[in-house]
């Protein structure tokens, strides 16, 4: 039996946090042991380049999220773990592609018409101000991603779906001219996919400056989990689980026989300082032991790039012209 061909990339511009790893870091290595898929992970180091210009930047990041997938068991035996600059193929494909692409399609974007929307809003009302060509057309990058492999699979969030959507019109156009080359791709969405709050009780995210980081030392883990925005219930009164940031991030971490557990604290009405606590021991017993691996790993770039150009080394075999695809 064919393996089917699982494909996710991973934006190098920030440090992983807890909603990387609950919403998407924990299953993704889970379904790199799973001997029935081929997974494909990469660090999409080109896409990151459109919102942020700082190579540093962009390079640190590289070596953070590559630690942190190896540190939590990525099997790269199992799984194509590769760094997208690393493989060349995909901007000649994304060139191909460009060529068969309409711009009406890439008019159409969602983050493109996003960007024009804003800017529209401004006193210059210049539709066109700060988009790049790369913001424009990006979408035919991530197409390039997912059709060079073959991908039969992209888990992605609603938010993406759209970019999965562009991707199958782009190789069944490429498809119609040039002969049948390309799988078109199909979406997978987690229904049930956890989303955490972030210490605000927003959506966990770089972009609100909410986040609490993955392998953060246990002081400042515990520190940043003290932070986490509570109502002003005092202890004894009986509080609500739904909407409440510290229950939803406990359940992620907890077992159902201990989400009852603590529910039932909520009805009796624990208080916010202790349910802090509770949260802090279940979040680091989780996290402690590939923390170390972590520090360990960050301390030996060397043995991450060989890691890293190993999985290159797979995905070109795949990927260049003339090979077995």
């Amino acid at each position: 039996m064919k393996k089917a061909i699982v494909l996710t990339g991973i934006t190098t511009t920030g440090t992983p946090h807890l909603g990387n790893y609950v919403g998407a870091i924990r299953p993704a290595i889970r379904a790199s042991q799973d001997v029935n898929v081929t997974p494909f992970y990469f660090l999409a180091d080109y896409h990151a380049l459109i919102k942020c210009q700082e190579p540093e930047r962009v390079r640190q990041s590289s070596l953070e999220i590559a630690a942190t997938w190896l540190a939590l068991g990525l099997d790269t035996n199992n799984a194509i773990f590769y760094r997208q600059s690393d493989v060349p193929e995909i901007l000649e494909l994304t060139w191909l592609l460009t060529c068969v692409t309409s711009k009406g399609l890439m008019n159409r974007s969602h983050a493109y018409k996003a960007a024009v929307a804003e800017n529209e809003q401004t006193p210059e009302n210049d539709s066109d101000k700060g988009i790049t060509m790369g913001l424009f057309s990006y979408p035919i990058l991530m197409a390039a991603d997912i059709l060079l492999f073959n991908a039969n699979k992209v888990p992605v969030g609603k938010d993406q779906l759209q970019h999965i959507e562009m991707a199958r019109d782009i190789g069944a156009r490429f498809n119609h001219i040039y002969g049948e080359h390309f799988t078109l791709p199909e979406a997978v969405i987690d229904e049930q996919g956890s989303i955490l709050a972030g210490l605000d009780g927003r959506k966990m995210s770089k972009s609100y400056q909410n986040t609490i980081p993955l392998f953060e030392p246990e002081k400042k883990l515990k520190k940043l989990i003290n932070k986490i925005k509570t109502n002003s219930l005092e202890p004894h009164e009986p509080k609500e689980t739904s909407d409440c940031t510290l229950f939803n991030t406990f359940k992620a971490f907890a077992n159902a026989d201990e989400v009852a557990e603590v529910a039932k604290r909520y009805a009796q009405g624990i208080g916010w300082g202790e349910m802090k606590a509770i949260l802090f021991e279940k979040v680091n017993a989780e996290v402690a032991p590939a923390r170390e691996r972590y520090d360990a790993l960050l301390q030996q770039p060397a043995h991450i790039e060989e890691q890293l150009q190993q999985g290159a080394k797979k995905a070109r075999a795949i990927s260049q012209p003339g090979r077995s695809r």
